[in-house]
């Protein structure tokens, strides 16, 4: 890997790496997209998101799917996998938490479109959806349903 260029100043990847302890201190990380200039839609869901309560400190629980459809770079999976992570001291409300990873990763990769999808488990009875995308879908571009159910409760 360390001959490959592709991989230069890539810090986390192969490496231990503590978890970082803010999303300001995570460092998000991209590699070359060896299909730049086809459209195509990369899918990262992370069923077990967590944030804390800006005003209580408690946890809070999201299922996030993120879509973004890769201009000439790929964000690479451990850095986004130790980017999300550190939210888990930060204290941000769901609308914040999930526009901000929206925005960060689309800036970040100059991604051609992103598209992100927030299903928070309920907070004093009642759930919160956020969603953020950076544009109107590219013509051509296949996006799947998210596959999350709305939330039903004991439905």
């Amino acid at each position: 890997m360390a001959d490959n260029p592709i991989y230069e100043g890539l810090g986390q990847l192969g490496q231990h790496v503590p978890a970082p302890q803010s999303p300001d201190e995570a460092q998000l990380e991209r590699v070359p997209n060896p299909h730049a200039g086809t459209l195509f839609l990369t899918r990262f869901v992370a069923p077990e998101f967590t944030s804390l309560c800006p005003v209580t400190g408690q946890p809070d629980f999201a299922h996030l799917v993120i879509d973004y459809a890769p201009g000439d770079w790929l964000v690479e999976s451990k850095s986004l996998k130790l980017y999300l992570t550190s939210f888990r001291n930060h204290g941000a409300f769901h609308e914040d938490c999930t526009v901000s990873i929206g925005k960060r990763i689309f800036d970040f990769t100059e991604a051609s479109w992103l598209r992100i999808s927030g299903y928070w488990y309920p907070r004093g009875g009642i759930p919160i959806d956020v969603f953020w995308q950076s544009g109107a879908v590219p013509e051509g571009l296949h996006v799947p349903d998210t596959g999350v159910a709305p939330y039903r409760g004991r439905g």
